[in-house]
């Protein structure tokens, strides 16, 4: 499984406040989330655009990117 082997188990990106309740360091967004995970099984999240009402659609939205390491 390609999949398994992309992620590591575990993995912490980010931090949150004492209680949980806010993010305080690497906030991301979770079209940038579905992004990176596209990236990692080996599709482009760019590719993934469809056409509705006369205008281009991405699955993961416009203003999205691969989360880096």
């Amino acid at each position: 499984m390609l999949f398994r082997q992309a992620i590591q188990g575990g993995h912490i990106y980010g931090e949150a406040d004492e209680i949980g309740w806010g993010v305080t360091r690497d906030p991301i967004d979770i079209h940038d989330f579905h992004a990176t995970l596209l990236h990692l099984i080996g599709r482009g999240h760019e590719d993934h655009t469809f056409r509705f009402r006369c205008r281009d659609y991405r699955l993961t939205g416009v203003d999205n990117r691969v989360i880096p390491g």
